[in-house]
């Protein structure tokens, strides 16, 4: 089970074997190569890589499951044969169960357990800990129109039932981990008034999963491509610290680390 310590996030790497990753990172069918990318970050100081073989970048197709384990579990027995610790990152629930099979420590679920197979594939699994997501609609349309009354109290309304009924399901609480969702059907203003109620959010007592790196509200502050938004990832991973996120999934895992390091010096 992963542990984290007040002060100080974790870092999860983003190592994306699919052909249309939004950041243009995507190893396709390139197993030795994204083994070399997660090695890289485990030696800059990540604590642990999300492994993605399904994009959800806005407008992603559906991929079906036999591909998507196609994709994904070449790398996993390379990582697991390595000790890396991984997340897999997947909605699917035959996905989760032969992550799980071959020593996945942590499923992470955009879909918040949406499959209605994947609570009874997750909840016998006492040493995998579970992210739960916010995201209004599906990654094909979810950034066509979003839409909220008050985005802060919608999606703690709706993470506070995903533990809920993760927890009827049998899933431990102590296991659950919650991610606001950030542009996951959501505009800019919706994006920045969730990360300025990250402290509202942390108090709801579980950890908390901050994923912004490279995405669109970084590039909205910055009228930057993907390519140049690590300043500005960075300095949002540094202010969810602060904010008290216990996760931050990240791109740049050096620089990361690194201005975490100067937070924990100077903070």
């Amino acid at each position: 089970m992963l542990t984290w310590s007040p002060g100080r996030p974790l870092v999860m790497g983003i190592v994306n074997v699919t052909p249309d990753s939004f950041s243009g990172d995507g190893l396709h069918l390139r197993t030795d190569a994204a083994f070399d990318q997660a090695m890289r970050m485990i030696a800059a100081g990540a604590d642990l890589v999300d492994v993605g073989a399904e994009s959800t970048r806005p407008g992603a197709q559906p991929v079906a499951v036999q591909e998507e384990l196609d994709r994904l579990l070449p790398l996993l027995e390379k990582l697991m044969a390595a000790g890396v610790p991984v997340s897999v990152d997947t909605i699917k629930a035959p996905v989760m169960a032969e992550s799980i099979r071959r020593g996945a420590g942590m499923i992470n679920d955009v879909t918040a357990l949406g499959d209605p197979a994947a609570a009874a594939v997750l909840a016998p699994q006492e040493q995998v800990a579970v992210c739960l997501m916010h995201m209004q609609g599906e990654p094909r349309s979810m950034q066509a129109s979003p839409d909220y009354g008050d985005v802060v109290v919608e999606v703690t309304g709706f993470l506070h039932r995903a533990v809920d009924e993760a927890i009827a399901a049998g899933i431990d609480r102590a296991r659950l981990i919650l991610d606001p969702g950030f542009g996951f059907g959501k505009t800019f203003a919706h994006n920045q008034q969730l990360f300025r109620a990250l402290p509202h959010l942390v108090r709801l007592g579980l950890p908390v999963l901050v994923g912004v790196s490279r995405k669109t509200m970084i590039g909205h502050v910055l009228d930057k491509p993907v390519s140049d938004r690590v300043v500005g990832s960075v300095t949002a991973a540094v202010l969810a610290a602060q904010y008290g996120a216990a996760i931050v999934r990240v791109h740049d895992v050096p620089e990361t680390v690194d201005a975490l390091k100067m937070l924990q010096a100077l903070g």
